[in-house]
């Protein structure tokens, strides 16, 4: 049974090994194919005047450049959709703070002492519990507005 596990592996290695080989041979083939197309327009470009040869110099250029634009377009297009997401939450946040704010003008005192208790409880637990935080929901908008300052 081992002897068969083995000869299974070995088979499935040099399969892949195979394909992978395949793989690279048309890979090699392709850039053979394409240095030889290189090649063919290098020797076309050298028997053109003077003239002709910087004009597909600046063809080429221009063409480059253009796919560079393109691209860069594309790089724009996808920041200005990013920031009218990022514009988006912000607001919400900031909604969500003058929210806060104004419930925060009426708080009972009751209120504010447990809020005391619970930050006392909050520094003695950071020692157990690195990276975790309690908290009542009602108190969600300050945490935000002050991970937000």
């Amino acid at each position: 049974p081992v002897l068969r596990l083995l000869e299974a592996q070995l088979q499935d290695q040099r399969r892949e090994h195979e394909e992978e080989m395949e793989a690279l041979k048309n890979q090699v083939d392709l850039m053979q194919e394409e240095l030889g197309k290189q090649q063919e327009a290098f020797l076309y470009s050298l028997q053109l005047s003077p003239e002709v040869q910087v004009e597909l110099g600046l063809q080429q250029e221009i063409t480059r450049l253009t796919n560079e634009n393109l691209d860069l377009k594309e790089l724009l297009e996808k920041f200005e959709k990013n920031e009218k997401k990022l514009k988006k939450q912000l607001k919400i946040y900031m909604k969500k703070i003058q929210d806060f704010e104004a419930s925060q003008t009426v708080v009972p005192a009751e209120r504010r002492l447990h809020k005391e208790n619970m930050q006392v409880a909050v520094q003695r637990k950071e020692k157990d519990f690195q990276g975790m935080l309690e908290y009542y929901e009602e108190d969600e908008p300050l945490l935000i507005r002050n991970l937000i300052t």
